[in-house]
């Protein structure tokens, strides 16, 4: 893993940008709640590089947060508390205990069954190093008690993924679709980039480009990818949204749709 560590530290020197796609983490502790004893749940938001193990970057406290359950919408953004997460992983050979980046999280009691789901829109994040503002408007759905209703519902957010499959129970090796929506309307020949939450660095690089998996949406605004391994995966639609002013000068303003969602492993097969 050291290898992977010196590949990523060298683009950020060279000051090439592609190699680490930014990813607005929103990662429930259960996805799946199936015991009235086990309904309080944490719901941690951290804005890093989930497959490099970081570098996490400070988050300002979001603009809304937010859950909608069966087409209510239930705003949470008052309950946000921040907290502090690692720069880097502890896997990693630049790891320093010291390094800590702001991240929020929320914790929410589930009092009834159905689809929950979360949503966050945090502030601009300016990226000096490609001139950028970046805001990822993000969503996970956490399923409550068996009940499958609204899973697949559209929040109506400026842009958002909305799942053509259901987004939990998944095995390694479905297939999972989604449909980006941008202003309500398909979002054509999109930029879609897939990235594992390589928390334990058991995932081993061959080269940086194996670090970001790249898709385009078809001229219906859909997306599809295969699994090949079980955890947390995050989608993030490339948009852009209206420039943002700072000092004085115009910067264009990356907006992003991410999606999250735990797939399990096939064990004894």
């Amino acid at each position: 893993m050291k290898r992977l560590s010196l590949l990523t530290l060298m683009f950020f020197l060279l000051g090439i940008s592609g190699a680490l796609a930014h990813f607005l983490l929103l990662l429930p502790e259960k996805e799946l709640i199936t015991h009235p004893a086990e309904r309080t749940v944490l719901l941690k938001i951290i804005f890093t590089h989930p497959m490099a193990g970081g570098p996490a970057m400070p988050l300002a406290r979001p603009r809304e947060a937010g859950v909608f359950l069966n087409g209510q919408k239930i705003l949470l953004t008052s309950n946000l508390t921040p907290i502090e997460v690692p720069v880097y992983a502890p896997w990693r050979a630049d790891f320093n205990p010291r390094q800590r980046a702001r991240a929020w999280q929320l914790k929410y009691t589930f009092s009834r069954p159905g689809d929950y789901i979360f949503y966050v829109i945090p502030q601009p994040y300016f990226e000096p190093a490609e001139g950028v503002f970046i805001q990822q408007i993000t969503k996970v759905v956490v399923n409550a008690f068996g009940a499958e209703t609204g899973w697949d519902a559209a929040l109506g957010l400026p842009v958002e993924i909305v799942p053509l499959g259901r987004p939990y129970g998944l095995w390694e090796g479905n297939l999972f679709c989604g449909l980006v929506l941008k202003d309500g309307q398909p979002l054509k020949h999109a930029t879609v980039e897939v990235e594992y939450l390589n928390e334990k660095g058991q995932i081993d690089l061959p080269s940086p480009v194996f670090e970001t998996q790249v898709l385009k949406t078809n001229a219906s605004g859909e997306f599809c990818y295969s699994f090949p391994w079980a955890g947390w995966w995050g989608f993030s639609v490339l948009t852009e949204g209206a420039p943002i002013t700072k000092e004085g000068q115009k910067y264009p303003l990356e907006l992003d749709a991410v999606f999250w969602l735990k797939v399990y492993p096939l064990k004894g097969h």
